[in-house]
């Protein structure tokens, strides 16, 4: 009995009931709600006044001639030869770089995964660097190495290798924008290669598969919407290309953006609202061929 009193007269240790209902939680203040716009105001100034307006004179003055809003400025690139010249050229060189370079950027990307971890983070880091590596310096670097009395060049002519070679060409221009088109597409198929699991090699050789057929109907169908991103980027990026091409040969190769910069900047006569119209041809251009690669890669996820 004494024990069971001491236990009845033992305080209740139940916890007290809880309070079930819904309780609103506390909404952030004004200011709260409206710091993240606050905070992309300089942001959407900076891209306002460096992007958004410059596309805008551009648009504008391209349809004016004479004070007039007039398609003047456009029948007279479409109707000159050498204006037909200069789009020719640049879609010439930059398709045929854009290519190489995403071949060679392929390969080495491939070859890039399967070295040790140190070696493919320095040789990474040293291509961010190369990436970066372009402009004046990198037309004095192919002079001073391919130009008509480059050091590589002599060697090469002692060794009868570069007898006909001429940097001062479409050929150098190949080479040189070929140079930096590489960097910059190993920096964007490196991490699509994540994609590429490595017992599919092994799969594909208990399969009966070659190294060759195995790039073609496994590696490439996965890569195919990241290589075909990429050589989009690499084509704008070498028709946008002016500063190398103009250190290398200043005007004596027929470009949109040598012909682009002649008119804005030229020392005999300043048609700005012309290159207006160049330089909305070159961005509907590009648009163009951003809409087909996005229509190519929407087919291949489909496929």
């Amino acid at each position: 009995m004494t024990d069971l009193a001491l236990t009845t007269d033992r305080p209740s240790r139940t916890a007290a009931p809880v309070n079930t209902g819904s309780v609103p939680a506390a909404r952030p203040s004004a200011w709260r709600r409206r710091l993240p716009l606050l905070l992309l105001l300089p942001f959407g100034l900076v891209f306002t006044l460096f992007q958004l307006a410059p596309i805008a004179w551009v648009a504008i003055n391209a349809f004016q001639a004479g004070g007039d809003w007039s398609l003047a400025n456009f029948r007279e690139i479409l109707g000159s030869p050498w204006y037909h010249q200069s789009f020719s050229n640049s879609l010439d060189l930059a398709f045929w770089s854009s290519l190489a370079g995403l071949i060679i950027a392929t390969l080495g990307t491939a070859a890039l995964r399967r070295v040790p971890g140190r070696l493919q983070n320095a040789v990474v880091a040293f291509t961010t660097m190369a990436s970066n590596f372009s402009g004046v310096p990198l037309a004095f670097a192919f002079i001073v190495l391919l130009g008509m009395n480059g050091a590589l060049t002599l060697l090469l002519q002692q060794l009868g290798l570069a007898e006909q070679f001429n940097l001062y060409s479409r050929g150098g221009l190949l080479v040189l924008y070929t140079y930096f088109q590489v960097p910059l597409a190993v920096l964007l198929l490196y991490p699509a290669f994540d994609a590429v699991r490595d017992d599919w090699r092994d799969a594909a050789a208990l399969l009966g598969a070659g190294p060759v057929r195995y790039w073609l109907r496994v590696v490439l169908p996965v890569l195919s919407p990241a290589l075909l991103g990429t050589f989009i980027i690499l084509l704008a990026n070498a028709l946008g290309a002016y500063a190398s091409t103009y250190a290398l040969m200043t005007s004596n190769y027929n470009l949109v953006t040598i012909q682009i910069a002649g008119l804005v900047a030229g020392d005999i006569f300043l048609e700005p609202q012309l290159a207006a119209a160049l330089s909305l041809l070159l961005m509907a251009l590009l648009v163009l061929v951003t809409v087909v690669n996005q229509w190519l890669v929407a087919r291949s996820r489909h496929v």
